[in-house]
């Protein structure tokens, strides 16, 4: 088969051009029906494209079905190592959100006061030419004064390369409000994190243990795995105190308290520490439980782990009776005890974690009514896990070589399995949740073992893994800065932090409010840029990212800020650039909209170095390429950022002579190189593309993807697959594909020193150290072992006034606010309701479908009441981002969304209660700066009166220039039959 060629403006493929040898013919099945004449598989496209789906963060194959240039039909790819040819609602609805009648169409300019959705429609050229005006002026002056964040892009390699280059430590994406106590925990544990990161061996798992998982993410993969556990009669426990989807099917749902899944971890592992139930021999080989740590409070090292003269780490041998190099392989380690060596007092890490969780405060009986759970649940969940990991323990009879040389014969699995998300992360105590998540997997050994949760490529990586933040001098004019602007401290040496101790960045992540911001926090950006607060910026440059209604805290205030003025009459945030290929309530408040494609008309690149598309077996990543071309006087945004890189002059996007290297994203997509030999794709490298992971670039790389369907996969050796931590083989090969610099053990990290170095600079060691106000706040969050404590709001609210806990998620059908635009999503839910338990409701006076206010400390929501059985009693809860702003998104007057939909974003602050002294931090967790969305504590109070309509209500926002008219239905599709009748009545 020829190789297949990127279609170029005004022209497609030719038919068949990027199918796989192995597609079905669309002739299959044709034959109609004899007994009613119905055809049941017409002919709808006269070619098929392969691309990946964007309609979620899942990432699947998708077949494209085009005719005439026209999107006709999406099906799943089955070849996909995603999928395989799974599509749920959103995918095959990716066709409405293509042609939405929200779609921009050309760049605009501000032309009335900001929020008031004001533009004139201008030429690219000239929206250019503003946008590298200032940001070159910006760059050759102060570069933090540019602040650039992005949403759910997928596209962070190139956009924080970006920032890197044009020296601004102010960038970040959607993690800080997502799940950045997700990966940092992980990250700083095992090396590696769920969603993305990691997946559970879903063909050899006997018990599955599901934490705050929601449908929207990774639906169709859970989806798929969950069918394959059940049908081997596997058992699957889901704790979340709403049961939807996921937690619906399980068989057994556990409705637990918001906030306390940490403290359920606990007394599980309180359990197994009682009955003696945990893998030591596993701790001994792969995790830190022998390492020794010095007890000596008061002294500056105490709580660090106790090492030589050349830096390496010591355990204790019990059968030499000494001190030994703590990763000696052939070392018999105590893992409780307490020693004396060389005059310091030390004790093993295992010694350490059973002290703590030993202690009876663990108990179920303890915690079992703050988590509103009984106490003989918690001790029987215990007793089946440990059944399930040590009485069904099996050998698989793979022979693998570990780091040290030595020969295992077999694999030994742990069949239990686990899996976590935005539920328990978007917690101010989120970060220890899920550390002590991880460290229950580990204690049962059944981390990346046959039957538990499984790493996928380029996961694991030392924890915690690099490189480290970069910008600690706030960045200097026309120089990029010397890293990657998001990072992984070690200690508070790296903090990015003036000599005063503020922060350096407007986000304040890496500073002492928030030191492990993996992700950064941009729902900090817009408050803090307002209030000066640490200093002034020039411009916000925005990508996909909708601050204006769901992706913020305090929406209204959000708002409010982004129009403040200076008393000289100027925006306090001076200049708003703003990327998106939809109009959102986002738009409004731009100054200069650059509009970007869809998902079918662009290239992106799902990279290994970013988020791919692996699996536990092998690594993966993916393409999208224009299937079809736009008709709009639109741009992709990636090509855009390109572009304003060159006229910058950015290093690394011009050529000596200061042309630009690339012609857009695609051609950046084949020869960027990120380190010699690794770019953004992983197949087909080098220069005739029989190269995989490293190599030069392939000139017809694209070509390559496209003809394999848009992606590309390995599998590793069935020695490779397991064990990957501590496997010769695995570490050797993730060495060639550039996963990690050396083959070296990864340990996993039940007790982090890094946190710890943290604790002692706030007693007053060491040479960097928190002011004197935040040294309480760094000492009580930044314990070494997982802790848990009260969320913040709960814990300055109390019950009496806020009794119960409020949270959102997304239905299965829908992702972020983009979805609920799409007109055949829109039919499946167009109203949000507030779910209310019915014994709460009957309490309250509150009957269904009535009209109820939702006030918390903050402000006040009105949403209509649905009462439901599957909720936990103590909370309510509701779908985000259905409410719409009345005239955003194209949506017509008198809409669902718009009249009938609430958010619950109103009634959330993003600042915590005020502490004793009158301080109020950002709402978010003290380790990583996650926004704590689901600690919020409301009241209902049901309306006797009024309209039944959602409140607030906002001016409605007009319609962006020469948008096409909203109709009162969707007619897609309705000329297709008629298409079709008249072949037939032709033939």
């Amino acid at each position: 088969m020829n190789a297949p060629t990127r279609p170029v403006p005004g022209q497609h493929a030719p038919r068949g051009a990027n199918s796989l040898p192995s597609q079905r013919p669309l002739a299959d099945n044709r034959a109609p029906n004899e007994g009613d004449g119905v055809e049941t598989s017409p002919t709808v496209s006269d070619e098929v494209r392969k691309t990946t789906c964007y309609m979620c963060a899942c990432r699947c194959g998708i077949d494209v079905h085009i005719k005439d240039g026209v999107v006709r039909y999406i099906a799943g790819n089955r070849d996909h190592p995603v999928n395989r040819g799974v599509l749920c609602g959103k995918g095959s609805a990716g066709i409405m959100q293509h042609y939405s009648p929200s779609r921009l169409r050309k760049p605009l300019l501000r032309v009335g006061e900001r929020g008031k959705g004001e533009f004139k429609e201008i030429e690219w050229e000239e929206a250019l030419t503003i946008a590298a005006d200032r940001l070159k002026h910006i760059r050759a002056t102060d570069p933090k004064k540019l602040a650039f964040f992005t949403g759910r892009d997928q596209s962070q390699s190139l956009t924080g390369w970006w920032a890197s280059q044009f020296g601004t430590p102010n960038f970040a994406a959607h993690g800080g409000f997502c799940s950045v106590n997700m990966a940092a925990a992980g990250l700083y544990t095992i090396g590696g994190a769920f969603w993305e990161f990691g997946e559970p061996d879903w063909e050899r798992a006997r018990y599955f243990l599901m934490f705050g998982v929601a449908e929207d993410h990774d639906s169709n993969p859970i989806k798929i795995g969950i069918g394959r556990l059940k049908a081997r009669g596997a058992k699957v426990v889901s704790v979340n105190p709403c049961r939807t989807g996921y937690n619906a099917v399980a068989d057994e749902w556990i409705g637990i308290r918001p906030g306390t899944d940490g403290l359920f971890v606990m007394a599980l592992i309180h359990e197994l520490l009682k009955a003696g139930r945990v893998d030591l021999d596993y701790l001994a080989k792969f995790t830190n439980a022998h390492v020794l740590v010095i007890r000596d409070p008061g002294a500056a090292d105490d709580g660090l782990f106790l090492r030589d003269t050349e830096g390496k780490l010591l355990a204790f041998d019990s059968v030499e009776k000494r001190p030994v190099d703590a990763m000696s392989p052939d070392i018999h380690p105590a893992l409780v005890g307490d020693f004396t060596v060389e005059g310091r007092r030390c004790v093993p890490v295992f010694q350490l974690l059973a002290e703590r969780y030993l202690d009876p405060s663990y108990a179920p009986d303890a915690v079992a009514e703050r988590c509103g759970l009984p106490a003989d649940t918690i001790r029987r969940i215990a007793a089946e896990l440990a059944e399930a990991a040590f009485e069904q323990s099996f050998e698989l009879p793979i022979p693998w070589t570990d780091w040290a040389g030595r020969r295992h014969e077999t694999m030994r699995g742990r069949p239990v399995a686990m899996h976590a998300m935005r539920g328990i992360s978007a917690h101010s105590n989120g970060f220890h949740t899920c550390r002590a998540i991880h460290l229950l997997q580990v204690l049962l050994g059944t981390v990346d073992v046959p039957g538990g949760f499984r790493f996928k490529p380029p996961f694991p990586k030392p924890a915690p893994p690099g490189p480290k933040p970069a910008g600690k001098d706030g960045g200097k004019p026309n120089t990029p800065l010397a890293g990657m602007p998001l990072g992984f401290v070690t200690g508070p040496e790296d903090l990015l932090v003036d000599a005063d101790g503020g922060p350096v960045r407007i986000d304040k992540a890496y500073s002492w409010e928030a030191p492990i911001a993996a992700h950064g926090l941009m729902h900090m950006v817009i408050a803090n840029a307002a209030k000066g607060d640490p200093y002034r910026i020039d411009t916000l440059f925005l990508y996909m990212a909708n601050m204006a209604w769901n992706s913020s805290m305090n929406t209204a205030g959000t708002m409010a800020m982004l129009t403040a003025k200076d008393e000289d009459g100027g925006y306090k945030i001076p200049f708003i650039i703003y990327a998106d290929a939809y109009a959102s309530e986002t738009v409004s408040y731009a100054d200069l909209v650059l509009p970007d494609t869809t998902y079918l008309e662009r290239h992106d690149c799902i990279s290994l170095l970013d988020r791919p598309i692996s699996h536990a077996d092998g690594p993966g990543d993916a393409i999208r390429w224009p299937v079809v071309e736009p008709d709009r006087d639109v741009r992709p945004f990636q090509t855009v950022l390109i572009d304003l890189g060159a006229r910058i002059g950015l290093p690394g996007l011009v050529k000596e002579d200061g042309s630009p290297r690339y012609r857009d994203y695609a051609d950046y997509i084949v020869h960027h190189e990120r380190a010699p030999g690794i770019g953004p794709l992983a197949g087909w490298r080098g220069e005739d593309g029989s190269k995989h992971g490293r190599g030069a670039p392939n000139p017809e790389q694209l070509d390559r993807y496209i003809e394999h369907g848009g992606f590309w996969h390995h599998d590793f050796e069935p020695n490779q697959r397991y064990y990957k931590m501590a496997n010769r083989d695995y570490l050797e090969t993730a060495v060639q594909m550039g996963f990690i610099a050396k083959a070296e053990p990864i340990v996993f990290q039940l007790y982090s020193e890094v946190l710890q170095k943290f604790r002692l600079a706030a007693r007053g060691h060491g040479a960097v150290q928190p002011p004197e106000g935040e040294r309480a706040r760094i000492e009580a969050h930044f314990d070494p072992l997982p802790i848990w404590y009260v969320p913040f709001e709960e814990a300055a609210e109390g019950d009496a006034d806020y009794p119960l806990h409020a949270i959102t998620q997304r239905p299965m059908h829908m992702y972020h606010s983009w979805g609920s635009q799409n007109a055949w999503l829109r039919q499946i839910t167009n109203q949000n309701r507030l779910f209310v338990h019915r014994g709460t409701a009957t309490g309250l006076g509150i009957s269904d479908d009535d009209w109820v206010w939702i006030e918390s400390r903050h402000g006040r929501v009105r949403g209509q009441v649905k009462l439901v059985d599957g909720v936990n009693p103590n909370t309510v809860w509701t779908w985000n981002a259905i409410g719409k702003r009345k005239g955003a998104w194209r949506l017509k007057d008198g809409a669902p969304e718009g009249e009938r939909g609430f958010l619950l974003n109103h009634a959330i602050s993003e600042l915590t209660p005020p502490d004793a002294k009158g301080r109020r931090y950002s709402n978010s967790d003290p380790v990583t700066g996650q926004a704590a969305w689901f600690d919020l504590k409301v009241r209902l109070i049901r309306c006797t009166s009024g309209s039944e309509c959602a409140e607030p209500q906002f001016e409605k926002l007009p319609c962006p220039p020469n948008m096409p008219p909203v109709t009162d239905c969707s007619h897609f599709g309705e000329g297709f039959r008629r298409e079709r009748e008249r072949e037939e009545g032709a033939r």
